[in-house]
């Protein structure tokens, strides 16, 4: 039995999380004043629901992606597993929320995959091919080049 609790917790969504999202909107609803509390069991019911539901999506976009011949699930996928499950009320939503994140995010693709650039002259002590052959010679490295 000690066994199945580790593993639920392990499968299951955040706790703070998942409290954050259900108070939030109750908290909207009610007046000023008053504090929401949620039960613990239905914080635990609101994740086991998510938890199935995201299983539930993720199945039906790969399935979706298989039936394209692809290996890698996109976004589109989901939205056209929504609409497949009956959701499509979530797909505009969604889209909103998943261009406003990647308006949010864009630069960091670039940043990143020059820090990474930066860290692989750093560890190999050589040039890359986009750095135009330029390079520090090693601590310690006394042969000239």
């Amino acid at each position: 039995m000690e066994t199945e609790k580790v593993v639920a917790e392990a499968e299951g969504l955040p706790k703070a999380i998942v409290r954050r999202v259900v108070k939030d909107p109750l908290s909207r609803c009610s007046p000023e004043d008053s504090d929401i509390n949620v039960h613990k069991d239905a914080l635990l019911a609101f994740s086991e629901s998510a938890r199935i539901f995201i299983h539930y999506l993720s199945a039906t976009a790969n399935d979706i992606c298989k039936e394209s011949k692809r290996q890698t699930m996109n976004a589109d996928d989901v939205f056209k597993a929504l609409e497949d499950i009956e959701f499509p009320e979530f797909v505009g939503p969604l889209k909103v929320s998943l261009s406003e994140f990647k308006r949010k995010n864009g630069g960091k693709k670039v940043g990143s995959s020059q820090n990474k650039e930066v860290e692989k002259k750093r560890k190999t002590g050589r040039p890359s091919k986009k750095s135009g052959g330029k390079s520090t010679p090693k601590k310690g490295d006394t042969s000239e080049k």
